[in-house]
């Protein structure tokens, strides 16, 4: 089994991060700092398909889930306080539900443990135009996207992928087809009867649908501990679009 790719930082309780789709560990790099100095040792991880983890045809959250798990035990992680955002929210779910003993809190960043039906699909279809025979620049790119893709803030995001393949070879970090062929599992719901009785943070930003009022409900029943709080000013980027309250909820969160 492979290793997923990680950046650890500073010393104290364990605290992984999992990011979300299309992501990588290095978009919570400023706050996985200060949770640093908040005396925990931090673990940004990649996902496999994404940032500098390896890429694999399977693509589930089962899967997502052991590769954590492999990855905690390798590290020698007994336990550890989880936060996930997105896609990550739902592999910290299914950790949490099917071995709880190795989640000491479960932190959620706008997601919900139901089914999402495939909605990414115009950034897809957007990142399918990127040709790197032709494009050999950051700003290349950029006007690619922009013709398909309006929202500067999410090229941003996406263009944070770009690396050299080799010298003069520009490619995405994340797997790119066998994201585009999993989109339905990536929307999927957590197991009907999972259940996670440990303390359960989820954050939703007052901007986004992800998290609404009527699924506080299916929350609770998978998660009968929860605390289901808003982060202002913020959509589904809530840790990006209004960190400092992020942190602050998080903090008193995880110190409790």
């Amino acid at each position: 089994m492979e290793l997923l790719h990680s950046k650890i930082i500073g010393e104290g309780k364990p605290l992984l991060i999992l990011h979300g789709f299309l992501g990588m560990s290095d978009n919570w790099k400023t706050l996985g700092n200060q949770y640093a100095k908040q005396g925990f040792q931090v673990h940004l991880v990649d996902q496999r398909n994404h940032g500098k983890s390896f890429h694999a045809n399977q693509f589930d959250y089962d899967t997502l889930a052991s590769d954590v798990l492999y990855y905690m035990e390798r590290w020698q992680l007994a336990q550890a306080a989880i936060i996930g955002h997105s896609m990550g929210g739902k592999t910290a779910m299914q950790i949490a539900s099917s071995q709880p003993q190795y989640v000491e809190k479960l932190l959620v960043a706008d997601i919900a443990p139901k089914y999402y039906p495939p909605h990414h699909q115009y950034i897809i279809d957007a990142l399918g135009h990127l040709d790197f025979d032709q494009i050999s620049s950051r700003k290349e790119a950029d006007e690619v996207l922009a013709q398909h893709l309006s929202e500067f803030g999410i090229r941003q995001f996406l263009l944070k992928n770009l690396h050299w393949v080799e010298p003069g070879k520009l490619g995405l970090r994340f797997n790119f087809e066998v994201l585009r062929d999993r989109m339905e599992e990536i929307g999927d719901s957590i197991d009907a009867t999972a259940t996670y009785s440990g303390p359960s943070l989820f954050l939703r930003g007052d901007r986004s649908e992800y998290i609404l009022p009527s699924d506080y409900s299916g929350i609770k029943r998978h998660f009968p501990n929860a605390i289901i709080e808003t982060v202002n000013n913020a959509g589904h980027w809530l840790h990006a679009e209004n960190p400092k309250q992020f942190f602050e909820k998080s903090t008193e969160f995880l110190n409790s």
